[in-house]
């Protein structure tokens, strides 16, 4: 497996959750700096970003000590997100392979609930998120073609 990262969700001050995390743990913002809503289109079928939410972070990485990566983003209530302490961490999976993907998707998400079915989004790559039996929450972005 590449690499596993943990992914976390704010309502809107993921910039500021990160710049804290950055005076904790020292090490930059990944290449590319930050992305944001407004930097992208809306995903087909999707409503327009809201005015307001433009700006909001849409992801960040901070490398942490020992090679891990936090990674977040903000997920306000007018995107219909409901960010609560315990949803508001998912553990993001970064296989090898999309065959990989769909073995590790499809395991973790029997007997719980896939939130995001595995496809081909426009930032490139294979993506999909569940939440399995036990409640944990799982990201797959594979960028293997």
């Amino acid at each position: 497996m590449a690499k596993v990262s943990t992914y976390l969700n704010f309502s809107r001050n993921t910039r500021e959750a990160f710049d804290f995390y950055k005076s904790v743990f020292g090490g930059e913002f990944a290449s590319g700096g930050v992305a944001r809503f407004g930097d992208f289109p809306p995903a087909e079928g999707a409503p327009s970003i809201a005015e307001e939410d433009k700006n909001l972070i849409m992801h960040i990485e901070l490398a942490l000590p020992g090679g891990h990566l936090l990674m977040g983003s903000d997920a306000p209530d007018s995107m219909g997100h409901h960010v609560n302490p315990g949803n508001n961490v998912h553990i993001m999976i970064d296989p090898d392979s999309r065959e990989e993907t769909k073995r590790l998707f499809n395991t973790l998400s029997e007997g719980g609930k896939v939130d995001t079915d595995l496809q081909e989004m426009f930032w490139g790559d294979y993506y999909g998120s569940c939440t399995d039996k036990f409640g944990i929450h799982w990201m797959f972005n594979c960028t293997a073609k």
